[in-house]
């Protein structure tokens, strides 16, 4: 592995550890020549997916891109980063489980709502407010209504 800071080629593995159930592995690393430490991580590639928009536009699977709209979802909501993570890893899966090179984008939305439910009603509805495109506070009450109603 090439050293960040001196371009070295070569570097010692010091620790390595496995995250995310072993999906991810984390491996310290020390540079050979200049004795600095970085870290790198591993995970297996994904297959390549093709993500179909409303308006028929293609752009590659973003998983960042997927992370950045549940975060803001759940921003200052009692939610661990760990099961942002799960969320995530499990819609990665279930895509490639599904094994189409296209995917609307439409299926990856309602995959993201449906586990958002059962991990925080808010984090739900405020995702559901942009996914949806809610046009009025009437489509939204709808929304809450539907999310109590299951509740009970």
């Amino acid at each position: 592995m090439r050293c960040p800071y001196c371009q070295h080629p070569e570097s010692d593995v010091i620790d390595t550890r496995k995250l995310h159930n072993g999906e991810t592995i984390r491996r310290r690393r020390k540079c050979e020549a200049c004795g600095r430490r970085f870290t790198t991580y591993e995970r297996v590639e994904t297959v390549s997916i093709t993500v179909v928009k409303k308006n028929g536009e293609r752009e590659p699977y973003d998983r960042e891109k997927l992370m950045r709209g549940v975060r803001t979802a759940c921003y200052r909501r009692p939610v661990p980063a760990q099961a942002l993570e799960s969320l995530a890893n499990d819609i990665e899966a279930e895509l490639m489980a599904l094994d189409e090179p296209e995917i609307p984008s439409s299926l990856i939305g309602d995959m993201v709502m449906r586990r958002l439910r059962n991990i925080d009603d808010v984090a739900y509805i405020r995702f559901a407010s942009v996914y949806r495109s809610f046009a009025d506070i009437g489509k939204l009450r709808e929304a809450v209504d539907e999310l109590l109603e299951q509740g009970r």
